[in-house]
């Protein structure tokens, strides 16, 4: 019975042996510096979104996993516009140079262009639309630059550095209804995400709307927190009673 070479029987891990692997295709609960894993230490996944992950710190960061942005869109159709727009304006500019060295006159479009930009005053309103245009068209073009769009996708915890994943607003919602559907004495929901706060209505055909709201309440922070968005959006429940 105290043998030190007692084994214990096949297909069960010794409970203080440090060689215990754990079942293939499921991760450790902890890595290699002590923080929680990918699942839960009964091995099933979602700890990210139990006690394994708290809510954001005040720093702004999640305290159980890697702290990730929003991915950056590509901006594929402003960037072909503008290239297109430089590209045409640059070529039509080249070709009439071309022409004028080469001994043939300006082109028309180039001949009044700079009689107008030759006679026009700088309070005219043909200048001042002009420079607003520019300016409008310019500011644009910096805030593409200067943010990462993609407004409808919610950045997720990462387990890993270097791994990210997003969440579509359309689909956190669909699953926040589903979860205050199963709420006892709601007929119909509906339910609203945006990046920080989620909007749920909701209609009492049976209950008191009281208890109702505050069942509904603590199942969309249950079912917000097991989604394990990087930056969860506060819920805001709305009930109204339905005799029809």
């Amino acid at each position: 019975m105290h043998d030190s070479d007692a084994r214990a029987p096949d297909g069960v891990a010794d409970a203080h042996d440090s060689d215990a692997r754990a079942p293939d295709g499921v991760a450790d609960a902890h890595d290699s510096d002590g923080t929680p894993g990918a699942y839960g230490g009964d091995g099933t996944p979602g700890a990210y979104g139990s006690d394994a992950v708290g809510p954001d710190d005040e720093t702004g960061g999640c305290r159980g996993g890697h702290r990730t942005h929003r991915p950056w869109s590509q901006r594929r159709i402003p960037a072909a516009v503008v290239a297109s727009v430089v590209l045409v304006a640059a070529v039509a500019a080249l070709v009439d140079v071309i022409a004028v060295r080469a001994g043939r006159p300006a082109a028309a479009w180039r001949r009044h262009l700079a009689d107008e930009l030759a006679t026009r005053s700088v309070d005219d309103v043909w200048m001042l639309t002009g420079a607003a245009l520019a300016v409008v068209f310019g500011v644009w073009l910096i805030v593409l630059a200067l943010t990462p769009g993609l407004r409808h996708w919610l950045p997720l915890r990462s387990p890993a550095a270097g791994l990210r994943a997003s969440l579509d607003r359309d689909g956190a919602a669909d699953l926040l209804r589903d979860a205050a559907l199963r709420v006892p004495g709601v007929g119909a929901a509906r339910v609203r995400v945006r990046r920080h706060r989620v909007r749920a209505r909701a209609d009492v055909r049976f209950r008191d709307p009281r208890e109702v709201k505050e069942d509904l309440t603590a199942a969309l922070h249950e079912e917000r927190d097991r989604l394990a968005l990087a930056h969860p959006p506060r819920v805001a429940v709305r009930v109204r009673q339905r005799t029809d």
